[in-house]
């Protein structure tokens, strides 16, 4: 994975960053913050209506598109398909608002992730990069309820399905899969007797991980994890 610092040391163009708040001040102070990141990222545009900004996208190429979904007398939900259509661009939704349910909508109206406007001005830049980089930006519960909401729908998951998946798995979950990817040889009493937990339980926690990552056993769970990087156990 890129990071920013590996970015700058390639040279790689910065990251074009369009804005949309139906508030000046609060425009001002994004492109300040954007402004701040050096070479890393650019603000290519702004517009405090949808309207105006899908006239200017096209002009503008932005890798990222900044919504806030509460836009006075528009809804940001109803742009975030318009917008992606017209740039080819990812949306990141920067709100204040805290009904969870209102995220979720983004996320699944295609939006790439959720950061609230409280937030710190690193993660912020952070969150742009992420999101451009082909991450998702939700914490583990936004992304349980996704997934959850995917499958429900019987819809397919976004391009970056599998950092959904992953992220849907807790803590524990996350640590059986490093356990079982470490110890392939290892018997599941085994296993169970290093996370001490019965081995009744470890196996349905498996089952739940192999429901959740789409693998049908330990030898694909061994695979998987290995393929994204699941093998590290947490301290």
């Amino acid at each position: 994975m890129m990071t920013s610092a590996t970015r700058s040391a390639a040279g790689s163009a910065p990251i074009r960053v369009f804005l949309i708040d139906d508030h000046r001040t609060v425009l001002w102070g994004l492109e300040r913050l954007i402004e701040s990141a050096g070479s890393r990222m650019k603000v290519v545009g702004s517009a405090a209506r949808c309207a105006d900004a899908l006239k200017r996208l096209e002009g503008a190429s932005p890798d990222v598109i900044v919504l806030d979904l509460d836009l006075g007398d528009e809804s940001g939900l109803d742009a975030i398909a318009p917008l992606i259509a017209k740039s080819r661009a990812k949306v990141l939704v920067l709100t204040g608002l805290r009904e969870t349910s209102m995220h979720d909508k983004a996320v699944l109206a295609g939006a790439r992730g959720v950061v609230q406007k409280e937030a710190s001005a690193e993660t912020i830049l952070t969150a742009i990069e992420k999101v451009h980089e082909g991450q998702l930006w939700l914490d583990r519960t936004a992304a349980g309820r996704i997934f959850v909401e995917f499958s429900r729908r019987g819809a397919p998951l976004p391009p970056d399905a599998e950092q959904v998946k992953i992220a849907s798995l807790t803590e524990r979950e996350r640590q059986i899969v490093a356990m079982t990817a470490t110890h392939a040889g290892a018997t599941a009493r085994a296993i169970a007797e290093k996370l001490h937990i019965a081995e009744n339980t470890l196996r349905n926690h498996l089952t739940t991980i192999y429901d959740k990552l789409g693998v049908a056993n330990r030898l694909e769970l061994f695979a998987y994890a290995h393929r994204h990087g699941l093998t590290k156990l947490a301290d």
